[in-house]
């Protein structure tokens, strides 16, 4: 029997894990997404007609829900080119929100501030509101995670990719198909605020 032959990129791919060392990660943790995200999303969520995409990036899920109608405020904290960009902001540092209305928000996150972020957008968000990450499923693991976020406030669902999606460094998907693809599974994670009910997991 021939033994298997692989490399150290092999590994990571079959592990699932990523397969970006600390050094070739972007600096910012920008990672464009796959619109068709949106599509999933929507199609097993009611969202608010009023969405805040906080990390926008190049606008790859804002553009999707401004397609499907609806109204997005789109920043981050530095302009990346995206036509519909609203405004420069720090999202970690937000005192306000760009709506006097109900509103829901809607990104993917740096994945190094992920906590960060979910845990911010639960103190701006009002009552009833939902916060959809789009998040690594290992994101479901950690101590820390489950003391600060999971113990307290558990998201309502939580929606396993069932194929691959793409998230793309710098919003290059050529250069990412072209080495081979993501190694990462991801899942939308989807919290409403003041929720104390039983997270489901389902897939799409």
């Amino acid at each position: 029997m021939k033994d298997w032959v692989g490399n150290v990129k092999s590994v990571w791919k079959i592990s699932g894990a990523s397969n970006h060392s600390a050094q070739e990660r972007e600096p910012d943790d920008y990672y464009a997404t796959d619109p068709k995200a949106i599509d999933k999303l929507l199609s097993v969520e009611q969202l608010n007609s009023r969405i805040w995409e906080c990390a926008c990036g190049g606008g790859h899920l804002s553009e999707r829900l401004t397609e499907q109608g609806f109204y997005v405020c789109s920043s981050d904290i530095k302009d990346r080119g995206y036509k519909r960009f609203s405004v420069i902001k720090d999202f970690l540092k937000a005192k306000t929100v760009p709506f006097n209305q109900p509103f829901d928000i809607v990104t993917n996150p740096p994945y190094k501030y992920a906590k960060e972020f979910v845990l911010k957008a639960l103190e701006l968000l009002p009552h009833g509101s939902k916060c959809c990450m789009l998040l690594r499923l290992q994101f479901l693991e950690g101590q820390a995670r489950y003391k600060e976020i999971y113990k307290q406030t558990p998201p309502s669902r939580v929606y396993v990719f069932s194929e691959r999606l793409q998230c793309a460094k710098n919003g290059d998907f050529n250069g990412l198909k072209a080495s081979g693809g993501s190694a990462v599974a991801y899942a939308w994670f989807v919290w409403v605020k003041d929720f104390t009910g039983t997270t489901k997991i389902e897939w799409i």
